[in-house]
């Protein structure tokens, strides 16, 4: 995947996990839904590979994911717009600093990340899959009374969107496993991005 698209697609999968990690509060999963339902991948959009990851490497995103973010927030969001060198050189740096080969790798470890979290159920933290776990978030902000009807409305459009398009389900039960033991940590880490 080229370089420059990378934090394209980290966004993509910080939206995913998002959307995945509303907590049991029906008002979290509006809120959450309204910042960022996953959209279908566009053809120029590679998809997601699920890599398999290793519990270094969940705990080497623990502990780059501040540092890294701090730096990609400095990138341009036209995604047509060249980021600067010394900003991807940063990313590479910070992302050497805990234990990846490259900011590609980091990367490509929080995206197999984010692709176990949007089939998690965050209520029994086991993995449902991503198009069950939108259904449950769907099922949740539909009876939620505390929502305005508009608010509501919108984040069901969202929802219902992104349930079009859930994402490919995680084959990989290695990464379902580590996931799912550093799920309360990864959640934490994670949902700080948003």
């Amino acid at each position: 995947m080229p370089f420059a698209l990378r934090p394209v697609v980290v966004a993509l999968g910080a939206g995913v996990i998002a959307v995945a990690l509303a907590s049991a509060s029906t008002t979290a999963v509006f809120a959450q839904a309204n910042k960022a339902a996953p959209s279908a991948p566009s053809a120029a959009e590679p998809a997601m590979k699920e890599i398999t990851l290793t519990d270094k490497q969940i705990q080497g995103v623990l502990a780059a994911h501040k540092d890294v973010d701090a730096i990609a927030a400095k990138l341009p969001d036209d995604q047509d717009t060249k980021p600067d060198p010394k900003i991807l050189a940063q990313l590479d740096d910070a992302a050497k600093k805990h234990g990846f080969a490259s900011y590609d790798e980091y990367s490509d470890v929080v995206e197999a990340i984010g692709m176990v979290l949007a089939g998690m159920d965050p209520k029994t933290k086991t993995y449902v899959g991503p198009a069950a776990a939108l259904k449950d978030q769907i099922a949740a902000v539909e009876a939620d009374t505390k929502i305005k009807a508009e608010d509501k409305k919108q984040a069901l459009a969202d929802l219902n969107d992104a349930l079009k398009n859930p994402g490919p389900a995680v084959t990989n039960k290695t990464n379902i496993d580590l996931v799912t033991k550093n799920y309360d940590a990864l959640s934490a880490a994670l949902e700080e991005d948003d």
